[in-house]
């Protein structure tokens, strides 16, 4: 049983095939040919890494969240009693050219790359756009469950670290198809008139300024989203700290938490992996976490930046992937 596939892109945002660029007009074939979610699978769970990641480390790291939480569910499966019947996750990898020097002109270089990939001249956003459509119109339907009340769909979930929170961001904004999505867990109805809905975001250690949602990610409020956005922060994390202050004249996201958005913003405290976290901690547009007494271990420039390989961050996940139903 394959539990994690790989998706590949260049500088540009495009897709890669064995090194070689996919032509447009055939995203959807080769998506059809390799990317069918497998009917075992009761959770997706799209992971896009961060800066300064080698290939085989962001698979590493991807993996590693996965066994976390299959340990966390193991160990602790009634913190999540909508899980409680089977929690199959079936992992998406997306992996972009994030190595540069490690150094101020590096951290300004893939930031700028983070969001050129997306932007005007860049394919990101239309082709994770179209991944993830494709992901939503092929996955099974949980409104078509026979009891709604104990729905057997499968459940889409985003998950970013670092700059791979901007990649996510940009692409999420990028699709406006109509394709309703009604839903049962979160109060938040899901947005009509559009491609796909995600249930879940989760946004590690954002390296974008505290106003990123209220500037630059502005749609994210009516985007295809039917859950809410979650991210965490730590005071320690030096990378969205200090690099980012000195880069962008202004601490970012990882470090001091979501400022302000288009909808108010929920504060809380990163919970023990023991401890549950209720519907009204996370049923927000918006939650900003202080994973600052978790995310504290890391030397060097970047500080705690990549501390978030926890069991914290497995349990605030399957929460997130529990309160979905």
């Amino acid at each position: 049983m394959t539990t994690m596939h790989i998706v590949d892109l260049d500088e540009s945002g495009w897709l890669l095939d064995g090194g070689e660029p996919v032509a447009a007009d055939r995203l959807d074939e080769h998506f059809a040919a390799v990317l069918t979610p497998p009917s075992w699978a009761s959770d997706i769970i799209v992971y896009v890494h961060g800066w300064q990641t080698a290939p085989d480390a962001a698979a590493a790291a991807a993996n590693r969240l996965l066994a976390l939480a299959d340990e966390q569910y193991e160990r602790r499966r009634a913190l999540y009693p909508a899980l409680a019947a089977r929690f199959a996750p079936w992992l998406v990898v997306l992996r972009w050219p994030s190595r540069s020097g490690p150094h101020l002109g590096g951290y300004r270089r893939i930031r700028d790359r983070a969001h050129a990939l997306s932007g005007e001249s860049g394919h990101a956003g239309r082709v994770i756009g179209q991944l993830l459509g494709y992901l939503d119109s092929q996955r099974a339907d949980p409104v078509a469950a026979p009891v709604l009340a104990n729905r057997a769909g499968q459940y889409l979930h985003l998950v970013g670290h670092s700059f791979g929170c901007r990649v996510l961001c940009e692409a999420v904004q990028w699709a406006a198809d109509d394709r309703p999505g009604a839903t049962l867990g979160w109060s938040r109805p899901g947005p009509a008139g559009r491609a796909f809905t995600v249930d879940s975001m989760l946004l590690l250690q954002m390296a974008a300024p505290r106003d990123a949602f209220a500037t630059t990610f502005t749609a994210l409020a009516d985007a295809p989203l039917r859950g809410p956005v979650v991210a965490t922060y730590a005071e320690r994390d030096w990378a969205t700290g200090l690099w980012h202050r000195i880069a962008e004249q202004r601490r970012g996201i990882g470090s001091q938490g979501i400022g302000t958005a288009p909808e108010p913003v929920s504060s809380i405290k990163m919970r023990p992996a023991t401890e549950a976290y209720d519907l009204a901690a996370l049923d927000h547009w918006f939650v900003s976490v202080d994973a600052g007494a978790v995310f504290t271990a890391g030397r060097g420039p970047s500080g705690s930046h990549s501390d978030h390989l926890r069991a914290e961050t497995a349990h605030l996940l399957l929460s997130l992937a529990d309160h979905s139903r």
